[in-house]
């Protein structure tokens, strides 16, 4: 492996755990980033299910977005995301950043999550 994956897998596990300190029973808001697209996923850590799941490769996001990798997609991602857990009744979340900075697409995902109903 190489060294910079070596730090970014780092950062995610050290992100991780502090998450699992502080979540005290809240699900968490798993976020992906690539190069053309992003991804978002509530995961219930306690039972170990998907709750709700969102990415700009979803057919009607894709129709309506120019691109995956830019903010306005991230920020449509995180308002779907965000409505498909309040439907299956999750409003307090966890916001997992993984190994990422909070900058840019990842930070437009999480307002564009907020907006949508969910509280972190």
């Amino acid at each position: 492996m190489s060294h910079t994956k070596n730090l970014f897998a780092r950062r995610s596990r050290r992100t991780r755990t502090q998450i699992r300190r502080k979540a005290i029973g809240r699900v968490r808001l798993s976020v992906f980033r690539s190069s053309e697209h992003i991804y978002a996923q509530i995961i219930d850590d306690a039972k170990g299910t998907t709750v709700a799941a969102a990415s700009s490769v979803d057919k009607d996001l894709k129709a309506r977005l120019k691109t995956g990798a830019n903010i306005e997609a991230a920020k449509e991602v995180g308002k779907l995301v965000a409505e498909r857990a309040v439907k299956a009744g999750v409003k307090e979340v966890v916001f997992d950043r993984g190994g990422y900075l909070f900058h840019g697409r990842v930070k437009a995902l999480a307002e564009g999550a907020r907006e949508g109903g969910l509280s972190f």
